[in-house]
């Protein structure tokens, strides 16, 4: 157990707070509220940045770039997206040396500044659809900050698209909520819950609102990312129109869908232990980490000869980006594997002489500590294996420990127990804010979404006792 970092069981906020210390992956920004990203860190986001990315390109979308400053005026031509995000905006009113005429908005989302452009661009049917994606920072002023979870500014993508129908509208925002679940589930190794957002959780100006939930080891829920269809309210609003193939002008139905830095932070609560981060290999900047340990100035040589050649055969296997040599030889092997794992490299190769006088290299897992001997000849075979392995092993995990802390919940009481030992609680519903509010104002449990996998079978709201056939996901969240 590290010295340096508080037991999960003892302190699961500070714990979290002092891996991302010694993983090197964040720090306090002078300006309350906000981040600096490490290099170790924003590695981690590179990663996912490019896998994202390339499924965007994939599917026909392509990469612009919006101002940060939206006018004021924008903000608040969509009732309901200002309304909702109101108390979050910060805005600029002097600039150039004078009070400025408008007010403007630092970019909380880019539904308004896109739907001014979108209003330009799209005059006919063939237009559409329009598939557009940013990466950037936004800008929501949070009263409680934590590092990725919930900061002042974070990084993000924010997809959005125009369509000639209602329905094509919605498979979009079905197809991205599918691009995110699979990411999170077989790229992040964190189970996910989708489903969509009850109406007075939904994006502010969305039409429906879908999510992915993932469940942390503290039993808390944590939203992954989201997807709006916005229907025609941005397009209303801005004056989005297309000639049809009738030539009769339509307003065009717009989506938008994002995900966050917060997903570093779901990783750290996912997979972390008592000794720091840990990163499944498909997201991993660097999976593959090769220590030669010298011991005298007289095995240097060989033993480094030995690594280059080891590196060089993973290279070809896994990529040149994907393999780290270690020559830090001013610290003590220890001092060096431990470096490692507290930034959560998924596997350590060690190299001594005695590995070399039998022509293997020792594996170390960073999930379960346990060490492979592997023949040098067996490299390009063994550690893709070994890596696919861990990648698993470490969603297998995540996947019981949800199943593990997933109830069902047949009435108020057996809800409330439930939910006070943490975990998700699915139960009945019955469609009302007014008993959605009562159980948060009771018990800090939040609707997280209504899932996808809907029984059609009937029941009784837990709380009301109204017939309905909703069931809903429901847990203290971040």
């Amino acid at each position: 157990m590290a010295k340096n970092i508080t037991p999960r069981k003892e302190n699961f906020p500070q714990w979290y707070q002092d891996v991302i210390k010694v993983g090197k992956l964040a720090t306090h920004a002078p300006v309350k509220g906000c981040m600096i990203i490490q290099p170790n860190g924003y590695s981690i986001w590179e990663s996912l940045q490019n896998y994202l990315d390339t499924k965007f390109k994939e599917t026909g979308h392509r990469n612009a770039y919006f101002p940060l400053l939206i006018p004021e005026s924008f903000i608040t031509k969509e009732a309901e997206h200002v309304e909702g995000f109101a108390p979050e905006l910060a805005m600029v009113t002097y600039a150039g040396g004078k009070e400025l005429e408008e007010k403007y908005v630092i970019r909380p989302s880019s539904e308004t500044i896109i739907g001014y452009a979108y209003a330009q661009w799209i005059q006919s049917y063939r237009d559409l659809p329009m598939l557009m994606n940013q990466w950037c920072s936004v800008m929501r002023w949070e009263k409680r900050t934590r590092l990725f979870l919930r900061t002042s500014e974070f990084l993000w993508q924010e997809g959005h698209t125009a369509h000639a129908n209602a329905q094509e509208a919605q498979e979009e925002t079905e197809k991205m909520l599918g691009i995110y679940k699979d990411f999170l589930e077989n790229v992040c190794a964190i189970p996910v819950i989708d489903g969509a957002k009850p109406e007075h959780e939904k994006f502010p100006g969305a039409d429906t609102t879908y999510t992915v939930e993932a469940l942390m080891q503290d039993k808390k829920a944590l939203q992954m990312g989201t997807s709006h269809n916005l229907g025609q309210n941005f397009s209303k609003a801005f004056g989005i129109q297309f000639s049809d193939q009738n030539n009769e002008l339509q307003y065009a139905y717009t989506t938008s869908w994002g995900v966050s830095t917060r997903i570093l932070g779901g990783l750290i609560m996912t997979h972390g232990d008592d000794d720091g981060i840990i990163i499944p290999p498909r997201l991993a900047p660097r999976p593959v980490v090769v220590i030669p340990i010298v011991k005298s100035e007289e095995q240097k040589e060989q033993i480094l000869a030995y690594a280059d050649n080891v590196v060089s055969v993973l290279k070809k296997q896994l990529g040149s980006l994907k393999v780290e040599l270690d020559t830090q030889f001013h610290l003590s092997p220890g001092d060096r594997f431990f470096t490692w794992i507290q930034q959560g490299t998924p596997l350590r190769i060690e190299i001594g002489i005695k590995d070399i006088e039998k022509n293997i290299v020792v594996a170390v897992r960073r999930d379960t500590r346990k060490k492979d001997f592997i023949p040098i000849d067996e490299l390009g075979t063994q550690i893709p294996d070994l890596l696919e392995d861990i990648q698993n092993a470490l969603f297998e995990k995540a996947r019981t420990f949800q199943e593990e802390n997933t109830f069902y919940a047949e009435n108020y009481e057996q809800f409330k127990e439930y939910i006070k030992q943490g975990g998700f609680v699915y139960a009945y519903w019955d469609g009302s804010s007014a008993v959605a509010n009562q159980i948060q104002d009771e018990t800090k449990a939040t609707i997280r979404c209504l899932p996808v996998a809907q029984e059609t079978k009937e029941g009784a709201c837990v709380v009301s006792g109204k017939p309905t056939k909703i069931k809903a996901l429901f847990a203290v969240a971040y």
